[in-house]
């Protein structure tokens, strides 16, 4: 069975070790060009390999779900207090004595989508992630194996082409694509109805994405469907409206004094590279993702800035470093500003503003953005400028006249959202 994961690639006498996921391929070599040798070495790759598989696949397990949350006081339709522990509820009289205990809770049945648990479900998103579970069970080998190359990819392709979209969001459509495919069986687009695209809706809602993550993923597959209808080669859209309308957003609010001034007492606590990244946000309203698009930086007439923004065109935008953050850049960017990725500074700053005692629902890192867009608002700036150093999506056709606002004036506001 080894075997099957090694090959010898041409022009190299070495084997190397090809697997399988979620549409993709990975390849590594295996440093020996001995065959045996090669099968040693790839055994706990493969292991790993086939428990990441079996993990994923959809199942059902009996998982103990809590009648009150532990750890916590809570009061009975008596008036009496309730103890919750992890397993047993006790309940206490006002005279402080235990009159009767029981379980917190109980065994019962789970649904797992890509190793996930499924937690809420629209009505036909729970029927579709039920029948990818159905067909698992049945032991339906194609639903686990990658899609297929067809027609349906062209037609993705020439979409993209058309529209000369960012390499990001190719890559996004793509994925998103071949995940469909493999739910569907490889099912032709032309032959799919909006239950075959509510498929995908219900793998999203298995991983806990929120309404609006959903719609952006599928909003691709479903402009590419529109683009096929008017070249003529498609007759119906598979992702339209299926997303459930849902108000499940988290609003956003914005840090306010006592919260920053909490930070700034315990940024010291974060490494070096965290500390200027919680300075550029503050001070700039950039998103987290637009500051590790820094690599460079221009002057304009002796003020110097970074241009980032690739969320859309409105998005891309120069933005003057602020003075108070300067102390603590290089002399000049000539290398990325920020290394390790936007999620994974994402955990360690949510982190830090909990551990600061910034708890309220709402408030996440993304809240500095919504900071400095209040305090620009507050010291007067106009909307034409808020726009020009936030990025924000509403741009008019003036606007995509000319270089823009001079940096040396976008600097002059910059500094007044502060840290």
């Amino acid at each position: 069975m080894t075997t099957s994961y090694i090959f010898q690639r041409d022009g190299s006498t070495n084997w190397w070790i090809k697997l399988r996921s979620g549409g993709k391929r990975m390849e590594r070599s295996l440093g020996t060009s001995d065959r045996r040798e090669a099968e040693i070495i790839a055994l706990p790759m493969i292991a790993e390999h086939k428990t990441r598989l079996l993990a994923a696949r959809p199942r059902i397990e009996r998982v103990w779900r809590h009648k009150l949350e532990p750890g916590r006081e809570h009061v009975g339709e008596d008036g009496g207090r309730i103890l919750a522990t992890d397993k047993d509820l006790f309940y206490i009289d006002h005279t402080g004595a235990i009159t009767k205990t029981e379980p917190n809770g109980g065994l019962v049945p789970q649904f797992f989508v890509g190793g996930v648990p499924v937690r809420s479900f629209t009505t036909r998103s729970q029927k579709a992630a039920l029948s990818i579970f159905e067909a698992y069970r049945a032991g339906n080998p194609r639903r686990a194996s990658p899609a297929k190359k067809n027609g349906d990819d062209a037609m993705l392709e020439t979409y993209l082409r058309h529209k000369n979209v960012h390499f990001r969001i190719e890559r996004e459509a793509r994925d998103t694509f071949a995940l469909f495919k493999t739910l569907t069986d490889n099912k032709p687009v032309k032959e799919c109805t909006r239950d075959d695209g509510r498929k995908l809706v219900a793998y999203f809602e298995a991983q806990g994405l929120k309404r609006a993550s959903i719609q952006k993923k599928i909003a691709w597959l479903n402009a590419a469907c529109n683009f096929a209808i008017k070249e003529g080669t498609l007759r119906f859209n598979p992702f339209a409206s299926i997303v459930p309308k849902v108000d499940d957003a988290e609003r956003r609010v914005p840090l306010d004094d006592d919260d920053m001034k909490m930070c700034k007492s315990n940024l010291s606590t974060l490494a070096e590279s965290d500390q200027l990244l919680f300075r550029m946000l503050a001070t700039t309203g950039m998103r987290l993702g637009e500051a590790f698009q820094i690599s460079s930086e221009a002057t304009e007439h002796g003020v110097r800035y970074v241009v980032i923004g690739t969320k859309s065109e409105a998005s891309l935008r120069r933005v003057p470093l602020p003075s108070v953050v300067l102390p603590f850049l290089p002399k000049t960017i000539q290398e990325p500003l920020f290394m390790g990725g936007a999620p994974a500074a994402s955990k360690r700053l949510n982190r830090f503003l909990r551990d600061c005692g910034v708890a309220a629902p709402g408030k996440v890192v993304h809240s500095l953005r919504h900071r400095a867009a209040d305090r620009l608002r507050a010291a007067g700036a106009p909307v034409d400028i808020r726009h020009a150093l936030l990025g924000h999506e509403t741009r008019t056709v003036a606007d995509s006249y000319g270089a823009g606002h001079p940096v040396r004036k976008l600097k002059q506001w910059i500094d007044k959202i502060g840290f």
